[in-house]
């Protein structure tokens, strides 16, 4: 399969302009224009997609209407009295459980565990099925001579619109050259240059070469490396295709435990921990306003839902990232994620036209607003499905870095396109802005603590650090410090932690009386666990 023949007429442009491009650089926007842009085509500013909560820590604030369906949802379990006895004789105890098998996850497994705390991973599929796995371009990090922390924060703050919580960027940046450190000594290989130096790249908002990369393979690189630190400790326990359903919690409201499900029996099982570790991951599975996702299959919010039941207090839920590319072509890997890093060595964003329209090293929320501008003047190419999108020039990378460059730095890229037929190093590929990161989440503080006793979330199922717009590379960077910290903070916490660990359910017996008086429904329940693909009947 290569572009059929009504995109082919798009594709001479394309390469009819190319040489026009070599020496062509697209100026970078002024803050009115890049306002002007997210103002006028950022989903966010889409008013009619959101619905008001109307119950819970948030109540009175926006949030996409999917979400708000499962936030304001009925909990799963039956009811209540009818479970009291089961949770009292709890099936494991332990001094943290760890919910959700990603980055975040294992990092704070690998601290807890070097802390002396038993640990116990409770993970909705496998151990490493997760966002990190499928993370592509990098990991920031300020460990180059010209650069700093200080640098830094500053371009996360940029790139966050400086709504991000301060304290949470700190933490980010100041632990972030230690965290490379740490992967470098577990065994995760990143690029290097023929002196033993780390290569470093650009992205998106970035004032300096800071990205580390493995390739276009770097999350599945830090997540093999995790995944395999957590399997090679026997004192870490783990429960795979085990997904939470409920938390637990004392009659203080402290969360003391969870339920879950083990997904090929159909069971339930209690645990007791002194503390609990939300790392659940995104929502991207939700797909918000009918976009496609870049999100792994169990992607669906699930942290989210279990935190906000227990009296959690979520933060910047009314904004989520589309990544600016996303396969547009062919169907088969619609939504799928090509990497920040394809700009980030050369690759040029062009219209149907064969026009530059964006600089292409914006934050991606501008450039996701600038292609989804583009397609709305009419100068996008549309596919045999009926899917809109602009091109993505990879072959300018050859033209500029030479032969075999393509194949080097993106043998992801190369071989994702080319079961297909599409030879990216001689082809475009056509790309539209994907459902990819899930800005917001708990609030947390520095220590991944909330505002509920007992509770730590890290990852991206905490809101805060990234304000209104993640930066390319501090995604993988956030699972990692933070999952850290976590580990770190709960092993802690566990210590200092007696007599108060009563297993209950009394704060879904009080959200059920909200849901009631608010005159709201239990018809949904939540959490959704996997998404339904079935065709309903129409």
């Amino acid at each position: 399969m290569s572009y059929p023949s009504n995109m082919q007429d798009s594709l001479n442009l394309v390469v009819a302009s190319r040489e026009r491009r070599m020496s062509e650089t697209f100026p970078r926007a002024t803050a009115e224009a890049k306002d002007e842009l997210l103002k006028g085509f950022h989903p966010d500013y889409r008013a009619e997609t959101f619905a008001t909560l109307r119950v819970g820590p948030n109540s009175g604030d926006r949030t996409p209407r999917e979400l708000a369906d499962l936030l304001e949802a009925d909990s799963t379990l039956p009811e209540v009295d009818s479970l009291k006895s089961n949770i009292q004789n709890p099936d494991h105890d332990c001094d943290i459980l760890i919910i959700g098998g990603g980055g975040a996850g294992c990092a704070a497994a690998i601290m807890a565990d070097d802390a002396g705390a038993r640990v116990m991973i409770a993970t909705k599929l496998r151990l490493g099925d997760a966002n990190t796995m499928m993370a592509q371009g990098g990991i920031q990090a300020a460990d180059k001579d010209n650069d700093s922390p200080a640098i830094h924060y500053v371009d996360v703050m940029g790139g966050g619109h400086f709504a991000n919580t301060p304290d949470l960027v700190e933490a980010l940046v100041t632990d972030a050259p230690e965290a490379i450190g740490w992967l470098e000594d577990l065994g995760a290989m990143f690029d290097k240059n023929p002196d033993g130096s780390m290569k470093t790249i650009h992205g998106g908002g970035t004032s300096r070469r800071r990205m580390h990369t493995a390739r276009d393979y770097t999350g599945a690189e830090i997540m093999r490396t995790l995944r395999d630190e957590v399997r090679s400790r026997d004192t870490i326990r783990l429960l795979e295709f085990s997904p939470a359903v409920e938390l637990l919690t004392n009659d203080k409201g402290a969360v003391t435990g969870a339920v879950l499900l083990n997904l090929n029996l159909n069971r339930y099982s209690v645990v007791r921990a002194k503390v609990v570790i939300v790392a659940t991951g995104g929502s991207g599975r939700l797909h918000y306003q009918g976009f496609p996702t870049s999100n792994h299959y169990g992607a669906t919010g699930d942290g989210l839902v279990l935190a906000y039941r227990a009296g959690a207090h979520l933060a910047f839920i009314d904004t989520m990232q589309y990544h600016p590319t996303g396969a547009a072509y062919p169907q088969q890997i619609l939504g799928q994620l090509v990497t920040e890093k394809v700009r980030s060595i050369g690759a040029q964003l062009v219209n149907s036209e064969g026009e530059q329209f964006i600089f292409p090293l914006e934050t991606r929320d501008v450039v996701a607003s600038a292609i989804i501008r583009e397609c709305q003047r009419g100068k996008c190419v549309t596919t045999p499905t009926a899917v809109q999108g602009v091109w993505l020039d990879t072959p300018m990378i050859e033209i500029h870095r030479g032969a075999g460059s393509v194949k080097r730095e993106l043998p992801a890229m190369v071989r994702q396109f080319g079961r297909h037929g599409i030879d990216i190093t001689k082809e475009p590929m056509l790309v539209y802005p994907t459902l990819h990161y899930q800005n917001g989440g708990v609030e947390i503080t520095a220590d991944c603590a909330t505002n509920v006793t007992g509770l730590l979330v890290a990852g991206e199922a905490s809101g805060g650090v990234h304000g209104r717009n993640r930066l390319m590379g501090n995604s993988l960077l956030d699972v990692v410090v933070f999952g850290r910290r976590a580990g770190v903070v709960a092993a802690n916490q566990a210590k200092e932690r007696t007599g108060d660990l009563q297993l209950g359910l009394a704060h879904v017996e009080r959200w059920r009386r909200d849901l009631q008086q608010k005159g709201l429904g239990s018809e949904v329940k939540s959490p959704l666990l996997l998404p339904d693909y079935t065709r309903k009947a129409s």
